[in-house]
């Protein structure tokens, strides 16, 4: 599997961080948009293996095949890029400032959002024949999940604005734990399994991401969900976007990078005196 200790993963994390700063902004739009289209297909697979099967647990299973192909391809996702980009700040990086960092999460931002509505207006299409029929069963699910995961949450005020937001922190652990992953390994193998893992866990357990939810929620109207555009984004994408931030810089970046690179002074061991 070619693996790699976690002072030498932790140190490729802030060198890719730094290297997503400086590319141009031609790269890093083209590499946000085709994260999110790959996204947005591995979405709507699982979604529809999920109706075909009846079984939830089996989309989780399959999902994380679209997020091990757009790393292994070396393109961006927010969620990513939330983690890495800080840790060149952190770490000092030349020429690494604040603005830096909000400009390349904005154009990833931007570049997920637009390829995540290009495959939400594709499959619209395929599931409803150009728009001439109903929605089938799979169009069907997809506008009762935008429903659930705005109009469910708005219910509850503020309690539910807060579920959203741990949600989306849980999320971003787990996803940038597989971010970490295709970091790892040296070998195509290893890489795959060490993302496929969390990636896993995250949609088994329905945790909001806001990438993934760049394709439902679009999707989700266009197919006649019950819900509208401000719900969508005050009840789902603002509060999974910040929930995503701070869990995954939190629980993943913060923590690998202070014990692996700042490490802390080991402690010294001083023999007693025999009596």
């Amino acid at each position: 599997m070619s693996y790699l200790v976690p002072s030498e993963f932790v140190t490729k994390m802030v060198d890719a961080g730094e290297s997503k700063i400086f590319m141009s902004t031609r790269d890093t739009l083209i590499r946000a948009y085709m994260a999110g289209a790959i996204l947005a297909l591995a979405a709507v697979f699982a979604v529809a293996i999920a109706v075909q099967t009846n079984s939830p647990i089996f989309g989780a299973i399959l999902f994380p095949v679209g997020f091990c192909m757009l790393y292994l391809l070396g393109f961006d996702l927010l969620t990513g890029v939330f983690v890495l980009t800080p840790l060149a700040w952190l770490d000092k990086r030349p020429g690494v400032t604040i603005d830096g960092i909000f400009r390349n999460w904005g154009l990833v931002f931007s570049g997920n959002f637009l390829g995540a509505l290009t495959v939400a207006v594709m499959m619209s299409i395929v599931f409803t024949y150009g728009f001439s029929v109903e929605p089938d069963a799979v169009g069907k699910k997809l506008a009762g999940i935008g429903e659930a995961r705005t109009l469910g949450y708005s219910k509850y005020g503020a309690a539910g604005w807060l579920t959203i937001f741990i949600r989306g922190m849980l999320c971003n652990w787990m996803v940038s734990t597989g971010v970490v992953g295709a970091m790892i390994s040296t070998s195509v193998s290893g890489k795959v399994i060490a993302m496929w893992m969390p990636i896993m866990l995250f949609f088994g357990m329905t945790f909001e991401h806001s990438v993934v939810n760049m394709f439902l929620f679009p999707a989700g109207l266009i197919m006649g969900g019950k819900f509208s555009i401000m719900d969508y984004f005050i009840w789902n994408e603002i509060p999974t976007v910040l929930g995503n931030l701070i869990g995954g810089l939190a629980f993943t970046g913060l923590t690998l990078y202070s014990t692996h690179i700042k490490t802390a002074p080991k402690r010294s061991f001083v023999a007693r005196k025999e009596a």
